[in-house]
């Protein structure tokens, strides 16, 4: 992953090449304290203080950068993003005031995925000073789990199967002194009944597994976070287009989240007893493949009637949510690249929020409104519940007629949460289509910062 740990460094009054951060409004009265070469200067580079605009003015022996923002006052988490990408290596520092919450974009606009490709120049790094020292561990752990979230969705399947994703999981207990406990084979055909039908096409070497990493004091109230680890789609028997198959490397980009997420939770020693659950399958095609018709159990009881074998993502989060709530959890937070109706209600950038209670949905929007990671809600109207209806079983997995595909699979996933439990679903997207200031193009967390700051308000009061 990208080391990003020294790019925010103390201001100690070291060395530093100045950034002047102006926006249109002020950007004549600003300019006229320049010389009339310096004017010049941002003149031939047109520059006039709009958003991510970026100059450099020599002075005398050296040179300043200035930075175009929306309010120098109030900087988001992008407003120096572009600064980052674009100036030399070095070291740098705010002329005026401080960095705040744009520490975070300095740092993930100097993200790279090279696992498979190197770069011949690769560019050094931009240093950003800040006095605002106490700032920095955090937003450094906030910009890590981001990247982590892209380090994992862009890794090809081949190298980000099931047996991959149980390997990150392990990581994460040894580092903080979790237990891990991981069901394979008839164990998992046993317990997770749901979860295996999915896998159990795959090759060996992607055999599916129920991940399940448990952290915290027993005396700390229980949280769960689900992530959906469909390692790659194909649609099974009911297959996808080869168009539809491209970016499906990135089905298991819930998973990403949701071990991204627990990685927070632990650093920041948040007082809770944690459960990690992650379903980690291969939706591959064999013989032995689930089958539209099929009828198969799960680990709550029910028995679903596969309408089709592409919505799976469902059927592997509805064992892990009912092992969840198997924990009297007081609240469980599940991600997943579930449906594709959620992205032609919100496109890629708005992650869809399903919650039970009104008050979880708007502790979540504030908080990514907050930390710029901006979220939406959608229904769980109980009058569709019907359409989920099946002749033979006690549910079908999905539904016919076309209409509110995110929430009707955001219904079938609430038949396997307990009754009465905090329960929040995000159907992410999870993947950037092209690139923004500090968010490269692939692998993207969204709702990450907004459901960790929901917790750690909740159950640390900040």
């Amino acid at each position: 992953m990208t080391d990003l740990t020294d790019l925010i460094q103390p201001d100690r009054g070291q060395d530093a090449t100045t950034i002047h951060l102006i926006d249109r409004d002020g950007f004549e009265s600003w300019a006229k304290a320049l010389s009339n070469g310096q004017r010049a200067a941002l003149a031939a580079q047109k520059f006039e203080g709009g958003g991510y605009q970026i100059g450099i003015v020599p002075d005398g022996d050296g040179w300043f950068a200035v930075g175009g923002v929306a309010d120098p006052e109030e900087l988001s988490s992008w407003c120096l993003a572009k600064l980052a990408e674009e100036l030399p290596e070095g070291t740098y520092r705010l002329a005026k005031g401080d960095a705040g919450a744009a520490m975070y974009g300095w740092m993930t606009a100097q993200y790279r995925f090279d696992r498979y490709r190197k770069d011949d120049k690769p560019a050094g790094p931009r240093v950003l000073l800040t006095k605002q020292v106490k700032q920095i561990e955090p937003m450094l752990q906030e910009a890590s789990a981001d990247c982590l979230v892209r380090d994992l969705v862009n890794t090809p399947a081949e190298d980000m199967g099931p047996a991959a994703i149980e390997a990150e999981c392990e990581k994460l207990a040894k580092e903080f002194g979790a237990k891990l406990k991981v069901s394979k084979g008839d164990t998992l055909e046993k317990d997770y009944p749901m979860v295996h039908a999915v896998g159990r096409a795959a090759a060996r070497t992607h055999a599916p597994r129920l991940i399940h990493l448990v952290w915290g004091k027993e005396k700390d109230p229980v949280i769960a976070v689900v992530g959906k680890g469909v390692a790659f789609d194909s649609g099974g028997l009911d297959i996808k287009p080869a168009s539809g198959m491209l970016l499906m490397k990135k089905d298991m980009g819930g998973a990403a989240h949701a071990i991204a997420l627990a990685r927070l939770v632990m650093q920041a020693g948040l007082p809770v007893r944690l459960h990690l659950l992650v379903p980690a399958v291969e939706n591959a095609i064999a013989g032995n493949a689930f089958r539209p018709g099929d009828v198969i159990s799960s680990r709550k009881g029910l028995t679903v009637e596969i309408g089709n074998t592409d919505a799976e993502g469902r059927l592997v989060l509805g064992d892990a949510l009912a092992r969840a709530s198997e924990e009297d959890p007081e609240f469980i937070v599940d991600f997943a690249t579930l449906t594709g109706a959620a992205r032609v209600a919100l496109g890629p950038d708005l992650p869809a929020l399903m919650t039970r209670r009104d008050e979880t949905a708007q502790d979540l929007i504030d908080a990514g409104h907050a930390h710029d990671d901006e979220v939406w809600r959608m229904p769980l109207p109980a009058a569709y519940e019907e359409w989920l209806k099946s002749d033979i079983a006690d549910t079908n997995n999905t539904h016919s007629n076309g209409f509110a595909g995110a929430s009707v699979a955001g219904l079938f996933l609430d038949k396997f949460v307990g009754e009465d439990i905090d329960w929040a679903h995000f159907d992410t997207f999870a993947w950037r289509p092209a690139p923004k200031p500090g968010r490269s193009k692939g692998g993207a967390a969204y709702g990450l910062r907004a459901a960790f700051h929901m917790l750690r308000a909740r159950y640390a009061g900040k």
